[in-house]
């Protein structure tokens, strides 16, 4: 397995258009579209090698509403882009730690993504990304 990287900030927002500070910081919106699976619709910002990764949902039941409900907009999660995304999920339930998917699931820009619990990442919301071959 080869060491992760940081693919991106995922943002909880009420509106993606409501998010006018990353425009006013010179950031443009590279890719728009809504997952399904998630219930949001998702702007991507790119930042060097990385990106920031709007949310907005789209459904009063999907996991960013019930987020922004309790917690406000703000931080939703970190991801992680990586080579071999079973292999990781494999050795982390092995070690113990929490997931809220077990084997990927389809996730923004064709790519298999999986969640791991917050208590995982002392309190972070962590998503493992791998793009699809």
């Amino acid at each position: 397995m080869t060491k992760p990287t940081l693919d991106h900030i995922g943002i909880a927002v009420r509106s993606i258009e409501a998010a006018k500070i990353y425009r006013a910081l010179g950031l443009d919106v590279d890719h728009v579209e809504t997952v399904d699976t998630q219930k949001v619709k998702t702007a991507f910002l790119s930042v060097g090698d990385s990106n920031i990764e709007l949310l907005e949902p789209v459904s009063a039941d999907s996991p960013v509403a019930k987020f922004i409900e309790k917690r406000g907009e703000g931080i939703h999660h970190i991801c992680f882009r990586v080579d071999d995304i079973e292999s990781h999920l494999e050795r982390l339930k092995n070690e113990g730690y929490r997931l809220i998917n077990e084997a990927p699931v389809p996730g923004a820009q064709g790519c298999r993504v999986a969640f791991l619990h917050p208590a995982a990442g002392n309190g972070v919301l962590i998503e493992l990304s791998e793009k699809t071959k």
